[in-house]
């Protein structure tokens, strides 16, 4: 079963919030489902399919679709942290194949900001996980895993500070022109190396911002998408695989992407050269490099002179990437940042980014969601649309 060219993206929210003092983490699911049902033109009656993940408060799913008064023929609560709403798209359009449901919604939301979560300094013990026991008498924090991985692309390809910082800059060309990113002031190579290390080799700016809000996407049958007041953007292609330790076999110079990458592809029946724009998660700078070079735009251990000098930046360079200003500028809702990334990718094929970092000629863009961490375990997932 293919799912290419048979769902379509019906609508989309970025829920404008990022400290939400005043709301709670129910409502910014629900406020989002509501923005991304009136994009489409569509209702909460028309929604038969539910698609969230962890971010989901109380018994998630169950929660969220009585807190909404849907009535719904098929429900998805996959939990892959980041990723899960790229493959929520992938999943919805799925059961839209199968006969499952015909308007399928996905929410995301939370409140970390609001909550005091502080960039993730801090080991997190899960003492329920079984690597608990093994891994967390070492410390294990967030960034520390993502410089892992940074650390050992430097010893192995030779990337540098300078090159990681590009990937902020690009961000910050385009964060200046969303209204809403929480960094907007644009930044140079300079200014990211010379900012506060967190880890080593991983500076402040290197580092996304932590945010509240939410998003929402609909996804619709083709039937339905005809009927819609919306340029019509169709799903192509897509992958997921999960990458782990592997039995001690562990490689931190690549990613997911290496397995979820060729097969979105492969269905979308495109190459990496047809991409036109990529989304790609960025919780770190080291995060897009590696991912980048993971799908093919670049050769292992080619990713820092992809990034450099500009190559990154809409209007001037080779492969404009997160339009918004990403997670490393505008939003890193819940800490995770997948369904934002098919929410500016979405725009892009509509023609509806701003005019000054829409893409010419914008038919075929990616995006990437990477859930967990690069320096242990993780879910990555591809998606690949086309505007009809």
């Amino acid at each position: 079963m293919t799912i290419k060219g048979k769902a379509y993206i019906g609508g989309i929210y970025e829920h404008p919030t990022r400290k939400a003092d005043d709301k709670s983490l129910a409502q910014l699911h629900a406020e989002s489902a509501r923005g991304a049902l009136e994009d489409a033109g569509l209702t909460r009656d028309d929604v038969d399919g539910y698609f969230c993940a962890g971010d989901a408060p109380g018994l998630g799913g169950l929660s969220m679709v009585d807190y909404m008064g849907l009535k719904l023929r098929h429900m998805d609560t996959t939990e892959t942290g980041g990723s899960s709403y790229v493959i929520h798209v992938a999943h919805a359009a799925e059961a839209i194949v199968a006969g499952k449901c015909n308007v399928a919604l996905i929410t995301l939301a939370g409140r970390p900001r609001a909550e005091g979560m502080a960039t993730g300094t801090a080991p997190r013990n899960n003492s329920a996980s079984p690597d608990a026991a093994f891994e967390y008498p070492f410390g294990p924090s967030v960034v520390t895993q993502y410089a892992m991985a940074a650390t050992r692309h430097m010893h192995e390809f030779g990337t540098t500070s300078a090159q990681l910082a590009w990937i902020k800059v690009a961000a910050s060309h385009h964060a200046q022109h969303n209204p809403h990113a929480m960094l907007r002031e644009v930044v140079t190579v300079e200014d990211v190396v010379s900012s506060p290390m967190i880890s080593d080799p991983l500076h402040r700016l290197d580092c996304c911002v932590i945010s509240d809000g939410g998003g929402a996407i609909v996804v619709v049958k083709p039937e339905i998408a005809k009927r819609l007041k919306r340029p019509r953007v169709r799903v192509i292609g897509a992958g997921e695989a999960p990458k782990h330790q592997m039995g001690g076999q562990v490689d931190l110079t690549y990613t997911g992407a290496v397995w979820s990458g060729p097969a979105a592809f492969a269905e979308a029946g495109v190459t990496p050269a047809d991409i036109k724009y990529v989304s790609i998660y960025d919780s770190f700078t080291i995060t897009v490099l590696i991912t980048l070079e993971d799908l093919g735009f670049s050769a292992k251990g080619q990713g820092g002179k992809l990034v450099a000098d500009g190559n990154l930046i809409s209007g001037t360079g080779k492969l404009p990437f997160n339009t918004d200003g990403g997670g490393l500028c505008n939003n890193h809702p819940a800490n995770r940042g997948g369904l934002t990334k098919v929410v500016e990718a979405v725009r892009q094929l509509r023609g509806e980014a701003h005019p000054k970092v829409q893409v010419k000629n914008c038919d075929v863009a990616l995006a990437h969601g990477t859930g967990g961490s690069l320096g242990t375990r993780h879910g990555s997932a591809t998606l690949i649309m086309e505007r009809e």
